[in-house]
């Protein structure tokens, strides 16, 4: 049972961070119906920003201001140059445009600030944590659980402020219909550059925590797709689905890892390692089969 425990606790922690990713897609799909496949070399643009500069000397904290600033900048100038040029334009698209900022940004990064893995070091001392979990025989690591908190303050604090502040009402709005928002006199295009900017700071934690746990390398780019089973339980339009649907991700990715192979050895025979790599997209896909909004998309009715 404790060890139970102890792999159950392993994996929400991780699942917060999943979560984290996520909610870079989630708010800009909200605001403009965009699958944004750039998220994922966004985490990466933000990792190599923190490290590129503390290499020249910079404390950690400027380094991460002047990575703030980067990814704001740079977000503020994707919905500029690339998505206002393409409103009411097809999803698809929309989608093809991401897809291409993806690979200018994975082209752009290394340029700039070199392609050599490297550590980022934000002084969470990633050792087990002292506590009433370790006489129950528990371990838990430090930077893990430091990690799952910067990641739910900030879930949370997004989560409230577009559902309580009035930039929060108007990217409702604008996510209904965009053509009732301008009717009404809500400016599209500034909406839409606050929320790209926003999933640029987004990304900057996100770049932060998971390099700093993996190493400042381009398998960053690959988080996008350990977000999608997220979004696809929780649901592409809900910031708190993204955060139940990290939970539910981080759990069972955990939990299956260590009770599947074994079971599945002794029926079949054979090597049944990786588990972990796959087993969130066969849950997202039964997901799929019996509710494909997610547990808190929205139902969409065509009416024909």
């Amino acid at each position: 049972m404790r060890f139970f425990l102890e792999v159950l606790i392993s994996g929400l922690l991780s699942g917060v961070m999943y979560s984290l990713v996520a909610l870079g897609f989630v708010l800009i799909y909200k605001a403009s119906g965009v699958f944004n496949f750039a998220q994922g070399a966004m985490v990466y643009l933000a990792a190599l920003s923190v490290v590129g500069v503390m290499e020249h000397g910079a404390p950690l904290w400027l380094a991460i201001l002047i990575a703030f600033i980067i990814m704001t900048l740079f977000g503020i100038a994707t919905e500029k140059f690339v998505l206002r040029k393409l409103v009411n334009q097809p999803p698809i698209t929309l989608f093809m445009a991401t897809i291409g900022l993806a690979f200018f940004i994975e082209g752009l990064a290394p340029m700039v600030f070199g392609s050599n893995p490297r550590a980022l070091d934000l002084g969470i001392v990633d050792e087990p944590i002292e506590s009433i979990l370790n006489s129950w025989g528990m371990v838990i690591s430090k930077f893990d659980l430091a990690a799952a908190a910067i990641a739910a303050v900030l879930v949370t604090t997004l989560a409230l402020f577009f559902q309580y502040t009035r930039i929060g009402r108007a990217l409702r709005a604008v996510a209904d219909d965009h053509q009732a928002a301008l009717s009404i006199g809500i400016p599209l295009q500034h909406i839409w550059a606050i929320v790209w900017g926003v999933a640029g700071f987004v990304a900057l934690v996100a770049g932060m925590l998971w390099g700093a746990r993996n190493g400042v390398q381009f398998a960053l780019t690959f988080t996008a797709l350990k977000a999608l089973p997220v979004l696809i339980i929780g649901g592409f339009t809900s910031v708190p689905g993204a955060i139940v649907g990290g939970l539910i991700i981080g759990a069972s990715e955990k939990l299956a890892e260590i009770y599947l192979p074994p079971m599945m050895e002794s029926a079949f025979g054979g090597n049944f390692g990786g588990i972990e790599g796959w087993f969130p997209y066969v849950l997202a896909l039964g997901f799929l089969l019996i509710r494909p909004e997610g547990l808190f998309g929205e139902k969409h009715i065509d009416r024909v």
